[in-house]
């Protein structure tokens, strides 16, 4: 009963992602490799390649890799400041990906354009309604509500409340629900509101086929919800983009930091537009450190909150099917209890 259900709630996204089931692999740079990628989209969900800083050379050849790994559809994400966007979306069109996301703010009119000349499928994220139904009449075909609690880059909203803001207005596209979504309850949950499907990326990072560090793994493992905490902004003067990791030692060194290139910034030894390029660039690298070189203590460790839900490391096939397992439970729960009252 509750498999049936959670198949057809899942339709909508299944049939546009065309996938076995409607979950999508957040895009984590340097994480969201063709490893973790092609082991999301073999074991039934969609992958999504993380292109970041990609030259379009080297996008070109992570896709070419990826289709060596997996014969199934995955999809790429793009960021919409990229100075070389419709570069990057050629390449896509070029090696016939069959969906492009757009994130990091509202997709541009000409890299939709160029996306659905190719045939394919263009996704942005939606941080408010007014700004969803924008994204709708600028003709994406489907979009994604990421919360605060995801890891990352975040808005100020949390998923929870975006999903009731949104799904009840939106039903000319596919709508997906990601940040925070650690386990098929909520999965189910979103499903019955009215979205799609889901996209989780925290809940991946210890895959056996990431390719993350040992020790970027452990820290996910050894961390509390509470420990995924937003970088701090201490002066409005010098804006901080609001990214969602662990708290290490470099998260109290970059607020320590800003106290120190402020003051000497006040004190006239800096301009106030070397000031904001120091700040900017403390993190710069950090994340490839932590990743890959497995620096847990001077790298960034983005992660959601749903890092306390993460325990072990296991491969990305078990991983869904709890995921589905639970959606599956909770869907029947719900089912058995009104017919009971009923």
């Amino acid at each position: 009963m509750g498999r049936r259900r959670l198949a057809a709630l899942s339709r909508r996204g299944r049939d546009f992602l065309g996938a076995e089931h409607a979950i999508m692999g957040g895009a984590m740079t340097w994480v969201s490799e063709r490893n973790l990628v092609s082991a999301l989209s073999n074991a039934g969900a969609f992958g999504v390649l993380a292109c970041g800083a990609m030259s379009p050379a080297l996008l070109e050849a992570e896709i070419a890799a990826t289709r060596a790994l997996t014969a199934r559809p995955f999809g790429v994400n793009l960021i919409t400041m990229h100075p070389q966007l419709l570069e990057l979306i050629a390449v896509c069109a070029k090696m016939k990906v069959g969906h492009v996301v757009l994130a990091g703010g509202i997709p541009p009119a000409a890299a939709l354009a160029a996306i659905k000349a190719a045939g394919a499928k263009a996704m942005g994220f939606a941080p408010a309604l007014a700004l969803a139904k924008k994204m709708v009449r600028n003709g994406v075909d489907a979009l994604i509500v990421e919360g605060a609690e995801a890891g990352g880059h975040i808005g100020p909203v949390a998923t929870g409340v975006l999903a009731q803001e949104i799904l009840p207005h939106i039903r000319e596209v596919p709508v997906f629900v990601a940040g925070g979504i650690g386990r098929g309850e909520a999965m189910a949950m979103y499903l019955e509101m009215g979205a799609a499907g889901v996209q989780l990326g925290t809940r991946f990072v210890c895959a056996s086929e990431s390719i993350a560090h040992p020790r970027f793994k452990q820290a996910f493992i050894r961390a509390a919800a509470r420990d995924a905490v937003p970088s701090v902004q201490v002066d409005p003067e010098f804006p901080v983009i609001p990214v969602r990791a662990i708290r290490n030692a470099a998260t109290e060194k970059f607020t320590a930091t800003q106290h120190e290139v402020i003051a000497k910034f006040r004190k006239g030894e800096m301009t106030q537009a070397e000031a904001q390029l120091a700040i900017e660039h403390f993190w710069a690298g950090a994340l490839r450190r932590a990743v890959i070189d497995g620096d847990v203590e001077t790298g960034s460790l983005m992660a959601g909150q749903s890092v306390g839900l993460v325990s072990k490391v296991e491969p990305v096939a078990d991983i869904l099917r709890d995921l589905l397992d639970q959606a599956a439970a909770a869907l029947e729960s719900r089912a058995l209890a009104e017919a009971a009252a009923s």
